[in-house]
């Protein structure tokens, strides 16, 4: 089968300006949920777009480990690629792609980290593999084998054991939304998109072309 063969006709759902929320974050609270009902795998999977300053972009998936009227939380390394991207350029993009829903939210705006608090509280909710991983692995760098990892790993164990504090190179950002776009796959590719744009009083609705 050739890849243009790949087809596809969305018939699973519609959206319409009278039934979406007039609040962005309310509609994404609707839209995830029917994610984590549906059985989704990994429904808080997100690509995150970044670009350095000269404009070249790159992107990832990481997962959403948090949300509220502020913004959309991940945490990272602060050293890794996207942290040195982050660093120079504070503007960050987010899709989520929920394919057997037909859906996908886009979301675009500047970067903040969270408060070490914020971080700290979360760190300690984490696997203890993960928690020595995030002191183990120096994110995004050249390792010269897998063997140099599990021997840092190793040496943090000896260090912190089971109790590893959070290093103050790993944390959390926060994107602050000004835009967040709801789509719904529709028939004949007459998709439905809506827009929230971020204005002093509210949020303005607006309907895109598919």
């Amino acid at each position: 089968m050739r890849i243009a063969d790949i087809r596809q006709e969305y018939m699973r759902a519609g959206l319409v300006e009278k039934n979406a929320d007039a609040d962005p974050f309310r509609q994404f609270d609707r839209w995830f949920h029917d994610a984590v009902h549906a059985d989704l795998p990994l429904p808080n999977a997100m690509t995150l777009a970044t670009a350095t300053p000269a404009g070249r972009p790159s992107a990832r998936v990481v997962l959403l480990k948090g949300v509220d009227d502020r913004g959309f939380v991940f945490y990272t390394n602060y050293t890794s690629r996207k942290g040195h991207e982050l660093a120079a350029n504070p503007y960050a993009a987010l899709v989520f792609a929920w394919a057997q829903l037909e859906r996908q939210v886009r979301i675009e705006g500047a970067i903040e980290k969270v408060s070490a608090e914020e971080s700290d509280a979360y760190f300690e909710t984490r696997p203890l593999g993960s928690r020595l991983g995030a002191w183990a692995s120096p994110q995004s760098m050249v390792l010269p084998n897998r063997l140099t990892l599990a021997t840092k790993v190793g040496a943090i164990v000896l260090r912190y054991g089971k109790h590893p504090p959070r290093p103050l190179h790993w944390g959390g950002y926060r994107v602050l939304p000004e835009a967040i776009e709801f789509w719904q796959g529709r028939r004949n590719r007459l998709h439905d998109r809506l827009l929230y744009t971020k204005q002093a009083e509210g949020w303005k609705i607006e309907r895109l072309a598919p």
